[in-house]
């Protein structure tokens, strides 16, 4: 099982919104460093949407060799077309991902059984390990753990992110799955309480920006030592606000450019961040001690 902080990799990119690898070499070795339990490449932080299909699968063959097997490396295949999901995994593990993270069929909006029966295909073709990804504030489809329950029965499916910020649904979901199934959440201003109630860690958007922070945070969550994941998180409490005060991953993207890491690109419609929001993404990093 993949634990602790799994950073949602941005895609660097130029201006012009080519792909930029030498960066992305860069930011996979940052990662590395600073002590990331896992990557996930090309989610929706990746800007998975606005990539054709011979990038996405560049991309992650571009990750897991930059990886070199030193940090796990969970791809996103998710599709709203069954047959396209197939498809992607089958490519994901091709390319060597460790596993593959798929999300809910967005914009269809399918009833639990269609999630069951999409799912379930996905994993009877192809035996990679699966995450299921559940987002319904951008699918408009939500996964109810009674669904999760009965796809954590079904092999290859090893785990579920769960980013409704829902802090019920630890313990529901726990309840309906096995020990060896992994739950982690998919929001990161609930993943501390999330890990202390025993999730097994974050998929993190915040982890871009200060990952080492993330980690620790999330570790001694995990091991219940409350006292110093609060210390930690106290720090992180900007950072989970103001990297979403416009879409995600808007204001990460330009944080990691700030940081030195990356261009300033991003692919339209999404846009980089306005002015107005400059300084409050500044102040929560140096909130976290990231910049000066």
């Amino acid at each position: 099982m993949i634990q602790g902080s799994i950073v949602a990799l941005v895609t660097p990119m130029f201006e012009d919104g080519a792909v930029d690898k030498g960066s992305l070499k860069r930011l996979v070795q940052f990662h590395i460093d600073e002590g990331t339990d896992a990557l996930v490449a090309v989610g929706t932080t990746g800007e998975s949407a606005t990539l054709s299909e011979k990038e996405h699968c560049d991309l992650i063959e571009a990750i897991v060799n930059c990886a070199a097997g030193k940090i796990p490396v969970i791809a996103g295949t998710g599709a709203n077309s069954t047959t396209e999901a197939i498809n992607l995994t089958r490519r994901a593990k091709e390319l060597g991902a460790d596993a593959c993270l798929i999300v809910t069929p967005y914009y269809n909006k399918p009833t639990q059984e269609g999630l069951y029966l999409h799912h379930k295909a996905i994993a009877e073709a192809i035996d990679i390990p699966q995450i299921l990804y559940n987002v319904p504030s951008r699918t408009a489809c939500d996964m109810l753990p009674e669904t999760i329950g009965r796809l954590s029965k079904v092999p290859n499916i090893v785990g579920v992110k769960e980013a409704t910020g829902d802090l019920s649904r630890v313990n529901k979901i726990r309840e309906l799955v096995g020990d060896n199934f992994a739950i982690y959440t998919g929001d990161d201003a609930t993943s501390l309480e999330f890990c202390l109630l025993g999730g097994n860690g974050t998929i993190t958007v915040t982890g871009n920006v200060a990952p080492r922070l993330v980690h620790e945070m999330i570790t001694a969550a995990i091991g219940g030592d409350k006292k110093t994941a609060l210390m930690i998180n106290s720090k992180l409490k900007k950072l989970h606000e103001y990297l979403f005060i416009q879409s995600n991953p808007i204001p990460v993207k330009w944080a990691v450019a700030e940081m030195g890491l990356m261009k300033r690109g991003i692919r339209l419609p999404l846009t980089w961040l306005s002015e107005e929001c400059f300084t409050f993404v500044h102040d929560a990093m140096r909130k976290a001690e990231i910049i000066k």
